[in-house]
């Protein structure tokens, strides 16, 4: 198992690994594979259940520190949210999700980790968890629906720190099925500009996901 470049990301023969949290040794989230060595324990990231573990397979490079406090948006169950709680050893992962069913199985992955904030709410009405989640490092958000650009900037500008970055999962299909996904992710990236966020990067997450890509933003 090797470090990467990147703070809490390990890779051994092409595939990528975060260390298991603290308190939820030998626990899996989604059957993924895990490894022990060196009385360490390593999950793997499989980038066909994870867009961010895609994105990076990919090329693209993040800077998540292990003190970050991160909004994810539509954490769903929790595989990726399991994740970026690896890595967060002492930061917290705000995780937003609107579906209840999806909701208890978030909650019995946050029972073993302590890092993870599970909150049931519509991700479009950010002032609604306004009580319970501070300004952030980094905003995830992986939501499809048609109005994903709009969410996004409205949770951005409402709690991202001025220094902080944002990750933006873009579903073509969603969006406009008429438009072909590279004319969809063009658009997306220019309501982000007219709103003030710099795309840093735009990461096509083929072959792992159809008609998908990952927005990197910062301020």
């Amino acid at each position: 198992m090797k470090k990467t470049e990147m703070q809490g990301i390990y890779i051994d023969k092409k595939q990528i690994f975060t260390e298991n949290f603290k308190s939820s040794k030998g626990v899996k989230v989604y059957n993924e594979r895990i490894v022990k060595q060196k009385n360490k324990e390593y999950r793997s990231w499989n980038p066909y259940r994870s867009k961010l573990a895609a994105a990076i397979l990919n090329g693209l490079e993040i800077d998540i520190k292990k003190n970050y406090k991160v909004l994810y948006l539509g954490a769903a169950t929790g595989t990726t949210v399991s994740h970026i709680s690896d890595i967060l050893k002492d930061g917290t992962v705000y995780a937003v999700e609107v579906s209840p069913i999806a909701m208890k199985k978030l909650l019995e992955v946050s029972k073993k980790r302590n890092n993870i904030i599970p909150i049931l709410e519509n991700a479009n009405h950010p002032d609604k968890y306004s009580n319970i989640v501070p300004k952030v490092d980094l905003i995830y958000q992986d939501i499809s629906q048609r109005n994903q650009d709009g969410i996004f900037i409205s949770n951005v500008s409402k709690y991202l720190k001025q220094e902080g970055f944002g990750i933006l999962m873009v579903k073509a299909r969603s969006v406009d099925v008429s438009l072909k996904p590279k004319q969809v992710y063009d658009n997306v990236c220019s309501k982000l500009k007219e709103d003030g966020l710099k795309v840093s990067k735009i990461i096509n997450l083929s072959p792992f996901e159809k008609d998908h890509a990952a927005i990197y933003i910062v301020f």
